[in-house]
């Protein structure tokens, strides 16, 4: 019998990645590009060339592929997978019906949902929060998301934007976001705001990366801004702390590596805004992403999606 496999999609602004997974989540192939390599307005087009990649995989494996999952960055409506108006990295999607258009072209079962739920599934079923009754992940990248799952159900919200902690504001007189609100955490913890605060204060270019390098090796005016990260994580760890108190709560994303070594720092924050008992009841783990965790998540999202409907015919 050919062995039973899914293929896991993570749609970003800059790369999609895709991977061919087992129901156990082992990676049995990957495949990336980026996602306007063909010019703007192209991401179906790449997302299906590497889906196609991982069909032909699937083959040479003798593998039958029994569904795709997909994660975007963006509101869903995972019921009918048409994507919302918020998607402000991969605006050609917006109002698209892509899990049909996607089923069409390959004739399987496919599933989209926000890329931070999608990627709280695959560390509920796979990784990090394998296990959790009550888990939360709050991704940080180029933006910054959450995804919340409680006995087993992950609490997408009435029109689709729950998990969306990004956006909480910390600071009322604070930064302008994407989102068109101000001071949300996303503006001072995310990469592309920490790249962009680095670049105001040292009038020069840098990336996010050289300004947590250059906090470290004491440039001044970066580790005042690293501070300023970890204060503001801090407190918006606070509010899902006091606010869900979770069993488990994972720090991931893109950023995570770079804050993993300022962890009893962020901590130290965390504790002024916490209520005490809270804190201690939940379990905080900062967890660096990986491609695998993230394609992981399109394959976790597949299984749930299968039993969430089957059990509703029932």
């Amino acid at each position: 019998m050919p062995r039973r496999c899914v293929i896991g999609v993570d749609l970003g602004g800059s790369a999609v990645a895709a991977g061919l997974l087992t129901t156990g989540g082992e990676v049995l192939a990957q495949a990336q590009e980026g996602t306007h390599t063909r010019g703007p307005g192209t991401a179906v087009t790449t997302l299906l060339d590497v889906v196609q990649r991982m069909r032909q995989a699937a083959g040479a494996l003798d593998a039958a592929v029994e569904g795709i999952g997909i994660g975007v960055p963006g509101t869903v409506d995972a019921e009918s997978g048409v994507i919302g108006k918020d998607i402000h990295y991969v605006p050609e999607l917006a109002g698209t019906s892509l899990a049909a258009t996607v089923a069409a072209q390959t004739g399987l079962p496919v599933y989209v949902d926000n890329d931070v739920n999608v990627l709280a599934l695959g560390e509920w079923r796979f990784g990090a929060g394998r296990g959790a009754r009550f888990l939360v992940v709050l991704a940080i990248g180029t933006g910054v998301g959450g995804g919340i799952i409680q006995d087993g159900r992950l609490l997408r919200g009435q029109g689709g934007f729950g998990g969306e902690l990004g956006h909480v504001p910390i600071n009322f007189d604070g930064r302008a976001c994407i989102c068109g609100g101000q001071g949300c955490l996303k503006t001072y913890v995310s990469g592309t705001d920490i790249a962009l605060m680095g670049t105001e204060r040292l009038k020069r270019n840098v990336s996010a990366v050289d300004v947590f390098r250059m906090a470290e090796e004491s440039n001044p005016t970066c580790a005042e801004l690293v501070n300023e990260v970890c204060r503001a994580l801090g407190a918006g760890l606070a509010v899902i702390v006091n606010g869900l108190n979770p069993e488990r709560l994972i720090v991931t994303g893109g950023v995570a590596e770079s804050l993993k070594p300022l962890e009893l720092r962020i901590h130290t924050y965390l504790q002024r805004y916490a209520f005490a008992r809270a804190l201690e009841s939940t379990r905080i783990e900062i967890v660096p992403q990986s491609k695998q965790s993230t394609v992981r998540g399109g394959a976790a999202l597949v299984q749930y999606e299968t039993e969430r409907r089957r059990a509703r015919t029932q």
